[in-house]
């Protein structure tokens, strides 16, 4: 027998297990199904990065570091700063990682993480201006040390912290005067990433790794306070308006119970 249809048999008996926990109102681990795991937040985590932070949900591990440099503007926005977002899965966070350049799921990982800060304008990239030729490039980095689920929301929350603890440099004769500061970036709002799977009838927030296997689609909202900056949704099953209307909700009230964190 293959491993493919080894995980496909797994699979299918984890969804029969949690679909007949689901029909009495449980989950894996006995939460709600609008109930975070527990949260840490830790701000500062790595002191040579320009600001960073390492977060965990329910085990789940991300830290996040900011770094400024001077680039090039991009040619059609001239007068407008960088802002850019990587991440890599470290290979022993998971079995399923593997040692080597960052895979598709990483780069989705990166993608999803930048879209819901990018949708939710909370960077003024203009400000990042120096001169002709010359602008300031924010790249934020994102590190996966340990996986246990929702590997989405623990990365925007990470994200976020990093972010709010980066302190911009100073900037002399065009160039960066490393180890002193112009101010912080100025954030109005703190955006972050509320995640749902779907598993027959049922949405569960914040999925184990266990969830995570029997899910029919995932769905990641992204907010700031009170407003929807992005959403992306992946899987075969579908949606009705009304369901997503009362995620978005959920999303809203979830979303500010991290933000007590920040």
């Amino acid at each position: 027998m293959g491993e493919e249809t080894k995980t496909k048999i797994l699979r299918e008996v984890r969804k029969d297990f949690l679909a007949e926990l689901l029909a009495q109102g449980k989950r894996f681990d006995e939460r709600g199904f609008n109930d975070w795991r527990s949260v840490e937040i830790q701000k500062g985590a790595i002191k040579s990065a320009d600001g960073s932070a390492l977060a965990e949900i329910g085990g789940t591990k991300v830290v996040a570091a900011v770094k400024f440099d001077i680039m090039t503007p991009f040619s059609d926005r001239p007068e407008e700063g960088v802002f850019m977002t990587g991440a890599e899965f470290v290979p022993f966070a998971s079995p399923g990682f593997e040692a080597g350049p960052p895979g598709e799921d990483a780069i989705e990982f990166a993608r999803v993480v930048d879209r819901g800060i990018r949708s939710a304008e909370v960077i003024d990239v203009k400000k990042f201006f120096i001169e002709e030729g010359k602008v300031l490039g924010l790249f934020l980095d994102l590190w996966v040390l340990d996986y246990t689920g929702n590997l989405m929301d623990t990365g925007s929350l990470a994200a976020c912290a990093a972010l709010l603890d980066a302190k911009v440099p100073k900037i002399e004769d065009g160039k960066i005067v490393r180890g002193e500061y112009a101010g912080d970036l100025g954030m109005k709002y703190k955006p972050l990433t509320t995640s749902f799977i779907k598993v027959g009838n049922q949405f569960l927030m914040d999925p184990s790794k266990d969830e995570e296997y029997a899910k029919d689609m995932t769905l990641n909202i992204g907010s700031i306070e009170g407003k929807v900056s992005s959403i992306q949704k992946s899987g075969n099953a579908g949606l009705y308006k009304d369901d997503v209307l009362g995620l978005v909700d959920v999303a809203f009230e979830k979303s500010d119970e991290l933000r007590k964190y920040l």
